[in-house]
């Protein structure tokens, strides 16, 4: 039993990490999508 804890694949916290701040993004985007859509049409004009 302690030989299958031994080789155990270690966990990559670059890509956990990546993950969450892509997640942060995407929240953040959607919440002031309406403020971000009206900001690049009223650009146009």
């Amino acid at each position: 039993m302690v030989q299958r804890f031994k080789n155990r694949k270690k966990p990559n916290y670059k890509r956990g990490i990546l993950l969450v701040v892509a997640l942060f993004i995407i929240v953040y985007l959607w919440m002031h999508a309406d403020e971000i859509v009206s900001v690049l049409f009223s650009a146009k004009n």
